[in-house]
């Protein structure tokens, strides 16, 4: 296990960069803890794999270094960094069966056999895969070899971190959620660092302790999934964590009071004067429909998704979304919203502005 630490890191696939937009990775300074499972989180082109690439040491950064329990380790190569690494799309050996597959990093370090042995069937009993020990990989499904893929790199226990690059795009949905299960089961069991890559919010929230979530090239939060849900640091966080994102509309802000269009909508923090694009973000849960009070919206069509209700309305003519209870009416006379105050966030140029407490 390793702490990793990314010291003035930065990339660009040209030779020459003239500036910052043509860095694929921008940036970056960041401390990621020993024993710790991340998630990198982002839209595709966002700089995800880039990153992950570094740190396997597949891809040389065009700035800055990257060091393993403090130990640079820049110039290295992935097997020096003494790391496993799990690609989107399944790497075996087709010739060999899944015993020998499962156990080749294994026997390629020189492990004692009996040990060998044991530890394959054990990751075969994680993969689902112990009555195909001895079956050859060449016929299996892509499913199957990826699972293999996973147990390979999960066979190893004395590795400095565990890299995954989005590994469950080839699995069908009822064995992702086992192998993520299991995988967080793994990273409980034997503390490895662990850094998984998916643009899937359910799979990133569920597997890690701590989110890395990205956006044109820059890390823009890193936290636990309650603090991405309740303070997102840009806007893109709030927008692409939730389902439905967070609502992002434009303000005005003076006091402890926002003006949207004109009308008032109160703030749980009291803020000085903002410069530049200003913004107020409520997620959908903390927006409530009202018979009266409040910014005035059009309902369009209710979502039944059986837990609650999404309910899509227009404000001012954009979007907005709002959760309803399971049992609630939404009716006629159901004509404006409110927001909780405590939950209202305040933006400028994409950014959060924390204020003073009320």
């Amino acid at each position: 296990m390793a702490k990793i630490t990314l010291d003035n890191l930065a990339h660009s696939y040209s030779s020459k960069p003239k500036g910052e937009d043509d860095f694929a990775l921008k940036e970056l300074n960041h401390v990621w803890s020993d024993g710790e499972a991340y998630a990198l989180l982002g839209s595709s082109g966002c700089g995800k794999s880039t990153l992950l690439n570094i740190i396997s040491g597949l891809l040389h950064p065009s700035q800055g270094r990257i060091l393993f329990d403090d130990v640079d380790v820049t110039q290295s190569s992935t097997a020096d960094r003494n790391i496993a690494q799990v690609f989107q799309f399944p790497v075996v050996y087709d010739t060999m069966t899944v015993r020998d597959n499962l156990a080749f990093p294994l026997k390629n370090r020189g492990a004692d056999p009996a040990y060998i042995a044991e530890r394959v069937q054990q990751i075969g009993a994680m993969i689902g895969m112990e009555e195909q020990l001895d079956t050859r990989a060449r016929g299996l499904t892509a499913d199957a070899k990826q699972k293999i893929s996973l147990g390979r790199g999960m066979v190893r226990e004395d590795v400095n971190a565990l890299l995954f690059d989005e590994p469950l795009t080839v699995i069908d949905p009822h064995m992702k959620w086992e192998l993520r299960t299991q995988l967080k089961s793994l990273h409980h069991e034997f503390g490895h660092t662990m850094i998984y890559v998916t643009h899937d919010q359910t799979e990133a929230l569920t597997f890690a302790d701590k989110v890395v979530v990205m956006y044109d090239g820059r890390v823009v939060q890193i936290g636990t999934p309650q603090e991405l849900f309740d303070k997102p640091q840009h806007t893109f966080v709030g927008y692409f964590i939730g389902s439905p994102g967070m609502n992002v509309m434009p303000a005005t802000v003076d006091g402890n009071t926002a003006m949207v269009h004109g009308l008032p909508v109160d703030l749980g923090a009291g803020y000085a004067a903002l410069a530049g694009k200003v913004e107020i973000g409520v997620r959908p849960e903390f927006v409530t429909l009202t018979d009266g009070a409040g910014l005035p919206v059009k309902v369009r069509r209710v979502e039944d998704v059986g837990r609650h209700k999404i309910v899509r309305a227009e404000l001012f003519g954009s979007e907005i979304n709002i959760l309803a209870g399971e049992d609630q009416n939404i009716g006629p006379d159901m004509t404006h919203i409110t927001f909780d105050p405590a939950r209202v966030n305040v933006y400028v140029n994409d950014w959060l502005n924390e204020g003073e407490a009320a």
